[in-house]
């Protein structure tokens, strides 16, 4: 059984071979030769943490390949409260296909899939969001080609996406600097496993020289709302915009998951500079690369 917790759950040329699929099913599908290798299989989606993007690429996604997909949000899942999670884990799994869990504790995912009997998805919780990552690494082979050997950046809190940009670089090939304030670190230990190729520093300018590829976050995820005038405060110089976009190669691209909050972690204009931006492919890829995703499991299952 394989499931997709971290993107260390696949092997770099696991990784290449989802990617190169991606880009394949999203040619498939625009050309009208979608297929339906899906047909009577159901998608369970188990949502603690709400997502607009998230909820319609799978649902989506699951259509388009002639499944089905049972959205559950907090109210209708006893994850982790009334049942334990292993109990959830061996009911909700002789009933649907493949799972996919939004959520808080990574720990809390960990167990669940430790007791399903079909492959379990992270499509985020509080440690990594590694769909998202499959869906950068897409956007940025369409648009630049390998990422192998490539200076990615990262400006701003070392929070999970940041810590599965720690988790590509690794298994893509890149150097990883990573430009946040003092206390906002990423793991200390999933830095110290990939010192050879990540680095850390408190200088946004130091990081975007001569980057290929630039990517930020909000200052305060979800569930850290009450933070964000303390973090606006410590972030402030950590805001990716033309300016520090002239210190990286002439034909960098920029990055953010989505949804930004414009005028914080990134400027408008960068965020809509069409010749550097590539946000609007970048969502849309979380479908292909989620559909690849899922394949993928169902044939290792």
């Amino acid at each position: 059984m394989r499931h997709f917790l971290t993107l260390n759950d696949l092997s770099a040329d696991e990784l290449r071979g989802l990617i190169d699929n991606a880009i394949q099913l999203k040619k498939e599908l625009r050309e009208g030769r979608a297929k339906a290798p899906f047909e009577n299989k159901v998608l369970g989606m188990i949502f603690e943490k709400s997502s607009t993007r998230t909820r319609v690429s799978f649902e989506a996604g699951m259509a388009q390949m002639g499944g089905h997909a049972i959205f559950l949000s907090p109210r209708d899942t006893q994850l982790g409260r009334g049942e334990p999670i292993e109990d959830s884990a061996r009911v909700l799994s002789r009933m649907v296909d493949m799972i996919m869990i939004r959520t808080f504790e990574h720990s809390k995912i960990e167990k669940f899939a430790e007791y399903s009997r079909v492959p379990v998805i992270n499509a985020l919780t509080d440690d990594f969001h590694p769909c998202q990552l499959l869906a950068d690494i897409q956007t940025y082979v369409e648009h630049r080609g390998s990422p192998q050997g490539k200076v990615v950046t990262w400006v701003g809190d070392g929070n999970n996406m940041c810590q599965s940009y720690i988790n590509a670089a690794r298994l893509c090939d890149f150097e990883l600097r990573i430009a946040c304030p003092q206390g906002f670190e990423p793991d200390a230990a999933l830095l110290e496993a990939n010192k050879d190729r990540v680095s850390l520093t408190r200088d946004p300018l130091a990081a975007c020289r001569d980057a290929d590829w630039l990517v930020t976050d909000v200052w305060a995820s979800m569930g850290q709302e009450e933070e964000q005038a303390e973090r606006e405060i410590k972030f402030k110089n950590y805001q990716l915009n033309h300016h520090l976009l002239s210190y990286a190669k002439s034909d960098a691209v920029f990055m953010h998951c989505l949804p930004a909050h414009r005028g914080e972690e990134v400027s408008a204009a960068l965020l809509e500079d069409e010749k550097h931006s590539v946000v609007w492919d970048e969502a849309e890829n979380r479908l292909h690369a989620q559909k690849a995703l899922m394949v993928f499991l169902a044939e290792h299952a």
